[in-house]
């Protein structure tokens, strides 16, 4: 039978009482006759404890033995809960990413998975085992380890499922599943039932954190869906399908994501856009909103926003990029970023007019504004960005019950 395969979040083994009924449903699942594989994540706030330790013991933590400090948070995860299966009877083996055949190419702290060798995985399910893979790391060709980035344990169960050839990667987390906005910010946010994966890898990058967008994309990639559901509780939740049928949501907005963990950089002077990419790359800092103008009476510049992490870990050779060819770098960490995502919205000119005139009606503006044909995003003052998803949400009718809701948009007005 197809290997069933289990991830689970930091929350929902974030103590003894989780582990424990995280494992009753892992038993459950095994019962039914299915080999089973499963990936966790580090218990509850592990790896940010792990950080500040770091950050007492050393000012610039070396990125390599940073890896070697934060891959244990997981380690200790599958290695406690294949204690509670053994307990209940259950044969299973912890393996850490390496030990799993998890070959990871790139930088520290961002690294990609090239391949994952699934021998020994395939061999321990054959013997009757629940294997418990230590999601969020692997090696490189040094033998080193490098970590994926925050969430990348969802990475790692999807990346796994596809070597299995599992058509289905169910990631438990501590939400119902998946909704059209964070419900801790926006109290009338619906859950979505169905999603496809591209609508949700725009708000996984958009900023919502119920998914690793990189998970979604290879989701996508290998042809396997994603099923969100709360840990604790046994309702379906969102099934995120790599060949949708279509939305649940007839209207062409589907969700409004926020992101209050971003930062707008501004760079001017002639900096290559490519060197500029290059730089990014290579620091693990992929940027969003990004636009360069080579005229105004300002000269050339660019804009972008990353992330807080990102951010700090280009500034510093950024800076020297643009003071090489006169410019300076500019970077406004009071600031959020809000989007509506959903499909062709650069189709539909009114949706993007819908945001500005919506966000304006609230007494907010934005600083910087993007569109694609999936989603419309714009910078906002850190202070307003929880407002503004609730705005936005209003604005676009979601949250009204899928039987009121309006129907397909119009390719005009």
């Amino acid at each position: 039978m197809a290997t069933v395969v289990q991830k689970y979040g930091g929350s929902s083994v974030a103590s003894a009482a989780r582990i424990a009924k995280v494992a009753d449903r892992i038993a459950r699942t095994r019962a039914e006759g299915r080999p089973v594989a499963v990936v966790v994540s580090a218990t509850g706030d592990t790896t940010d404890e792990l950080l500040r330790l770091a950050a007492r013991v050393s000012a610039t933590p070396h990125p390599r033995e940073t890896d070697q400090l934060l891959a244990t948070g997981e380690c200790a995860s599958a290695a406690l809960l294949a204690m509670a299966l053994r307990e209940r009877g259950v044969p299973a083996v912890s393996l850490t990413g390496g030990q799993a055949g998890f070959r990871v190419s790139g930088p520290h702290g961002g690294g990609l998975v090239e391949w994952v060798g699934t021998g020994r995985v395939r061999s321990l399910l054959a013997a009757g085992n629940v294997v418990v893979v230590a999601g969020f790391q692997g090696l490189n060709d040094a033998g080193d380890v490098v970590t994926l980035g925050r969430g990348g344990s969802d990475t790692s169960a999807v990346a796994l499922a596809a070597e299995l050839g599992a058509r289905t990667c169910q990631i438990y987390t501590d939400v119902a599943g998946v909704f059209t906005a964070d419900p801790r910010a926006v109290p009338d946010a619906r859950l979505l039932h169905l999603l496809p994966a591209d609508v949700m890898a725009e708000l996984a990058f958009a900023g919502a954190r119920v998914l690793h967008a990189r998970s979604v994309e290879l989701a996508r990639m290998s042809d396997v869906d994603i099923e969100v559901r709360d840990s604790m509780s046994d309702e379906p939740g969102t099934l995120v399908e790599s060949r949708p049928a279509g939305l649940e949501n007839r209207s062409c907005v589907v969700a409004v994501a926020h992101d209050p963990d971003a930062v707008h950089v501004t760079v001017s002077g002639a900096v290559p856009p490519g060197d500029l990419l290059e730089l990014l790359a290579e620091r693990a800092a992929p940027p969003d909103l990004l636009a360069f103008g080579t005229h105004g009476p300002a000269g050339p510049r660019c804009g972008f926003t990353v992330t807080a992490a990102g951010a700090d870990r280009v500034r510093e050779p950024l800076a020297c990029l643009a003071a090489a060819t006169g410019g300076e770098v500019v970077a406004d960490a009071a600031v959020g970023k809000v989007s509506v995502v959903g499909t062709g919205l650069l189709s539909r000119p009114h949706l993007a007019a819908r945001v500005l005139s919506g966000l304006a009606s609230a007494g907010i503006e934005p600083t910087w504004v993007g569109a694609s044909q999936m989603r419309v995003s714009a910078v906002v003052p850190a202070a307003e960005t929880v407002r503004a998803a609730a705005v936005l949400h209003r604005a676009f009718g979601l949250d009204r019950a899928l039987a009121t809701a309006p129907g397909p948009e119009p390719l005009t007005d």
